[in-house]
């Protein structure tokens, strides 16, 4: 792309946030915090799906279960469509349900499904123009991704125009991000970017990120990316341990996720709104640019 054209595209983007309406809902971490306690409260993946299930009925969102086996592994996916123009292509946005046995799983990965839920609300609320939208909850990621794989792989599935996956979304000044390598001056990104510094948080793309259900999509050709909500200092710490390395300071990710620390006495919504802000913008202006 040339250098004409890309200040094209992030005057374009800077133009739809100077019109965009900001999310001003000052209970949105509230809320967060609420549907985390509910979700992680359950000692199983039934108890914490039922959770989300009275959150979207909530909504009115209407959800359904949706079973799969792949190899002699069986659980079950949620999924709720948001709606949207019949013919437009889809915005599939996701985040696993389950956890492992210890701990409580509510940064890994209550936070991440809170999150998620949030952003059905706000984008029930207000619809995208260009963008049929569906939410998705994933069961087994600690198996193996095995929700996501198995919901790529069934015959006749819909390719999505872009998968948004969140994972640990519990605390911290920075907007981490997973974008493959070739999409790291996508509009997406320059969206996301300039969203960022208008709430002034950080804001970290790139495509050396933990493994999680995005890669499932990857894997099958399919566009994805991936979010959480940490501290910046952290960013480079928890890379040096899933690489195998051993930093000088483990970072509090580390400490916590797969552990009894997993409860929601470790969460921090001081930036969460802002946050989800960011995301919900960077999404409008990504639905926008689709349909010029």
């Amino acid at each position: 792309m040339s250098e004409m054209r890309r200040r094209v595209r992030v005057a374009l983007l800077l133009s739809l946030f100077a019109s965009a309406p900001v999310w001003a809902d000052t209970t949105v971490s509230e809320r967060w915090h609420q549907q985390v306690e509910a979700i992680s409260a359950g000692t199983g993946t039934v108890a914490r799906g039922d959770a989300i299930g009275a959150r979207l009925d909530a909504l009115g969102i209407a959800w359904k279960r949706e079973p799969f086996v792949r190899g002699d592994q069986a659980g079950e996916n949620l999924v709720a469509d948001l709606g949207g123009p019949a013919d437009a292509p889809l915005l599939l946005i996701g985040a696993h349900y389950d956890k492992v046995p210890v701990g409580h799983g509510a940064t890994d990965n209550a936070s991440g499904v809170a999150a998620v839920l949030e952003l059905a609300q706000a984008l029930k609320a207000k619809p995208l123009a260009h963008h049929r939208v569906q939410v998705v909850f994933w069961d087994l990621e600690e198996k193996g991704l095995v929700g996501a794989h198995a919901w790529v792989a069934t015959e006749g599935r819909e390719k999505p125009a872009l998968y948004v996956n969140f994972d640990v979304f519990g605390w911290g000044d920075t907007l981490w991000m997973m974008t493959p390598a070739a999409e790291g001056d996508s509009l997406l990104v320059a969206a996301l970017r300039a969203a960022s510094r208008h709430e002034k948080l950080g804001f970290s793309p790139g495509d050396q990120y933990p493994p999680t259900d995005h890669l499932a999509f990857l894997k099958a050709g399919w566009p994805a990316v991936s979010f959480s909500l940490v501290g910046g200092d952290e960013i480079d710490p928890i890379l040096a341990v899933f690489g195998g390395g051993k930093p000088a300071q483990v970072p509090k990710v580390m400490q916590v996720i797969h552990s009894e620390r997993d409860t929601t006495d470790e969460l921090d919504a001081t930036r969460v709104d802002d946050a989800l802000r960011v995301v919900e913008q960077g999404l409008r202006a990504w639905d926008a640019a689709a349909g010029r």
